[in-house]
């Protein structure tokens, strides 16, 4: 006679607050949704939702995207307040910020976290003629 296994049910984490983490490129845009200590609960990027070439980098694409990674987010996990680290400069990010404020969740923060260079890469070398 076989061995029945026996499932081990896993208790569903409830997370109130995240993070939303939106890098938008010049080629992409990818959502990341996290507790408050780092830890991915959903992401979601243009191309894993089928854009390809140039239409990843749209608003539009941003703004499913966005959607995307919200829902998962708050439906497994229960998410209703977040906060929203802005980094890159590509053209996705406001359609997605304004998609966060359409989703039901509460806003807390926004902060830009773009990183900027102090004092940029070293020029080159001065040209011999």
């Amino acid at each position: 006679m076989a061995k029945r296994r026996t499932a081990i049910k896993r208790s569903k984490k409830t997370i109130t607050s995240g993070v939303v983490h939106i890098q938008s490129t010049f080629n992409n845009t990818i959502v990341s949704v996290t507790d408050e200590a780092g830890n991915c609960l959903s992401w979601c990027s243009s191309g894993a939702k089928g854009f390809k070439g140039s239409r990843k980098s749209t608003p539009y694409a941003a703004q499913i995207v966005t959607k995307e990674a919200i829902e998962r987010a708050k439906t497994i996990y229960g998410l209703q307040s977040v906060g929203v680290n802005l980094k890159g400069p590509g053209t996705g990010r406001e359609s997605a910020l304004r998609t966060i404020a359409t989703c039901d969740v509460k806003i807390t923060y926004i902060r830009d976290v773009t990183p900027i260079p102090h004092n940029g890469c070293r020029p080159p070398k001065r040209r011999r003629v």
